[in-house]
């Protein structure tokens, strides 16, 4: 869970800001997008194989 204080003499905006990219940081969004549905074990297999292709295929 991402936690973000106010500090003294910040504005509720930059407050906001901090908050949303702490979220990004730490993938809560991306995390709750892949588990709104269950995904079958073989998509599962699928998905992480064609992301390993693409992430060797970009190291040449």
């Amino acid at each position: 869970m991402a936690n973000v204080r106010l500090n003294e003499g910040e504005s509720f905006e930059s407050m906001i800001r901090r908050f949303t990219k702490r979220v990004q940081q730490e993938g809560i969004i991306s995390e709750t997008r892949r588990r709104g549905f269950f995904e079958k074990p073989s998509i599962k297999r699928k998905r992480k194989a064609a992301a390993k292709r693409r992430k060797t295929s970009r190291g040449i």
